[in-house]
């Protein structure tokens, strides 16, 4: 699928790490969150980021310190495993810089209640069901017409666009322990 945007408008930055743990049952653990209602990506399930402000000296430092203020996790508790490819979202206009990352997992999450309406935290194996994983046909107003997406089911939401695109490629190197979580 091409991007809708159109490619004159100049892109937002954006960093994000994509958290990834052990979890007590020895499978890799992955966690997401989902945005509240409100908002451009409003109730979508996303890794933890934002949009790169003067303050931030480089992309990474604007992943962190998204992920601490979304859901207070400290640079302490982050391993960057590997800077991923960057990717633009299709029709928001962000191009989004993700960091692979280890985490040591916190005793409760810390959830800034105004960006974030929930903590997920998925077993990467319960996702390689084949049940887990689909695809519908939808139409967002600002499509030119109807594209087919292809999702994780993560228990009652959908996973898809940009998290989808950033998890996909990822997801079997995950499963067959390319990096050590």
């Amino acid at each position: 699928m091409s991007m809708v945007q159109d490619p004159r408008d100049e892109l937002v930055e954006a960093g994000a790490i994509v958290p990834v743990y052990r979890r007590d049952d020895g499978h890799p653990g992955l966690v997401v969150v989902r945005r509240t209602p409100w908002g451009i990506h409003g109730g979508q399930l996303a890794f933890p980021g934002g949009k790169r402000e003067s303050g931030d000296r480089t992309i990474l430092d604007t992943a962190l310190r998204e992920t601490w203020e979304e859901i207070g996790l400290s640079r302490e508790s982050v391993t960057v495993l590997e800077p991923l490819p960057p990717l633009e979202t299709w029709t928001t206009g962000f191009r989004i810089h993700p960091f692979l990352a280890r985490i040591i997992h916190p005793h409760e999450w810390r959830r800034n209640d105004r960006e974030i309406a929930e903590v997920l935290e998925v077993d990467l194996q319960d996702l390689a069901r084949p049940e887990a994983q689909g695809e519908e046909t939808i139409r967002f107003p600002s499509w030119p017409k109807p594209y087919t997406i292809h999702y994780y089911q993560v228990g009652r939401y959908k996973l898809w666009g940009a998290t989808y695109r950033i998890l996909e490629p990822l997801f079997p190197r995950l499963l067959a322990g390319e990096w050590e979580i």
